[in-house]
């Protein structure tokens, strides 16, 4: 008999609140003093991907495709309008997004 489950058990379905607040709290722990400086976001974009999957997988999520996407803006006050689309199962595939601001980004 397979015994591999291809969707998750309800004690491990896609928590967007939870990943969230994980999301938020690196965005803050890693971002709060630091200065908008172009030639150095092509790095921290990385580094902040690679940190929030390393943590959401270290918080149960470990069986699931994620997708990360970071984007730095300089603060100019001007507005960033973003889209996505994706093909997804509405029964186990979800979302979590998060703004952080600081006065430089």
């Amino acid at each position: 008999e397979n015994t591999y489950s291809l969707r998750p058990g309800l004690q491990h379905r896609f928590k967007s609140a939870t990943v969230k607040e994980c999301i938020h709290a690196i965005l803050k722990e890693k971002l709060a003093n630091v200065q908008y400086i172009p030639e150095e976001m092509p790095e921290l974009t990385k580094s902040l991907s690679e940190t929030i999957k390393d943590r959401l997988k270290e918080e149960g999520f470990d069986r699931y495709k994620m997708v990360v996407q970071v984007v730095i803006g300089e603060q100019r006050g001007e507005g960033v309008n973003m889209a996505a689309r994706c093909f997804w199962d509405a029964d186990t595939d979800s979302c979590a997004h998060d703004v952080f601001m600081n006065v430089s980004m």
